[in-house]
């Protein structure tokens, strides 16, 4: 049986409202007789703003519940920024769509400087991600790194309150909300990585529900989902979590992939790099082999593998 209703599992934050839209709009282009509705949802990580995400459980946090509404029924399908689901879904669930990438670049935001170089010696920048705080430190290690917490706007504000000289965030997300005007500068690949899997969205749903993944496969982009898969099969390799700083970028061309892979050290501002290519057919194995050159350069001793 063909559902005729599907709800959208949410969280509230005004990026993962726009994130279910965008689902949500997609699928009724795709099935007009489709009727798409959103259950927003608070979730832990929602709610816990006074720590860093490493510390409470890391990005999974924001999962859970609406993996629960699933299962109870609640919710069909639920729609993650990528970048936050583990490499390693719960036993159950499957990812049937990962619709197009937008600018997977970093976004360097300042009211006051037009760059990274452009800051003064010691100034405050916002990031809790390690990943980010890895490659600054690698290019300024004067900086004064702060903990930055909260959605997007909050984020914002307290960069205008004059908290931070300049705060870093994801270009997609910014682009999504209209707030493309605030990116002062793209930290792009090569010279700098965005997380694995950083501006595309998934669709998670039951693996059990054959007539759910079919309806949601139509959202799905096979170029996309070649590069992510390389990104997040060296991320797991390298046994990676938010708590890690690992970067991954991933290009599809008519000859195949070609994947970059970095791991750094947040402390010390150390990056390991590796890069590699193979046919379009081998996305997972490419993901390990550019995993085994960071190991083969150290990267255990970052990731914390005694």
């Amino acid at each position: 049986m063909t559902p005729s209703i599907l709800r959208i599992a949410t969280r509230k934050s005004a990026l993962a409202l726009w994130q279910a839209e965008h689902v949500a709009t997609g699928l009724r282009a795709a099935h007009p007789d489709l009727t798409v509705e959103l259950v927003p949802m608070t979730t832990r990580g929602d709610e816990i703003l006074d720590k860093p995400l490493a510390t409470i459980g890391g990005k999974g946090l924001f999962l859970k519940e609406l993996e629960v509404a699933m299962l109870e029924g609640r919710a069909d399908l639920a729609v993650h920024s990528l970048k936050d689901v583990p490499s390693e879904l719960e036993p159950g669930f499957a990812l049937p769509a990962i619709l197009p990438r937008a600018d997977a670049a970093d976004a360097f935001i300042s009211n006051d400087y037009a760059d990274l170089k452009a800051l003064p010696l010691g100034a405050r920048v916002g990031t809790s991600s390690l990943r980010r705080q890895a490659q600054l430190r690698a290019v300024r290690p004067d900086l004064t790194l702060l903990d930055l917490r909260g959605n997007v706007g909050t984020r914002l504000s307290k960069l205008d309150a004059g908290h931070y000289d300049a705060i870093l965030l994801a270009c997609a997300g910014l682009e999504r909300l209209g707030l493309s005007g605030r990116i002062r500068g793209r930290l792009a690949a090569p010279d700098w990585l965005p997380a694995p899997g950083q501006a595309a969205i998934a669709i998670e749903a039951r693996s059990d529900q054959p007539a759910v993944l079919k309806l949601l496969s139509a959202l799905d982009d096979a170029e996309t989902r070649l590069a992510v898969t390389a990104e997040r099969a060296m991320n797991q390799a390298l046994g990676g979590s938010c708590t890690v700083p690992v970067g991954a970028w991933c290009v599809v061309t008519e000859r195949g992939l070609h994947l970059r892979g970095l791991v750094g050290d947040a402390a010390s501002g150390r990056l390991l790099h590796a890069e590699a290519g193979s046919d379009s057919d081998q996305a997972e194995a490419l993901g390990r082999q550019v995993a085994d050159a960071l190991f083969a350069q150290g990267a255990a001793a970052f990731l914390g593998h005694h």
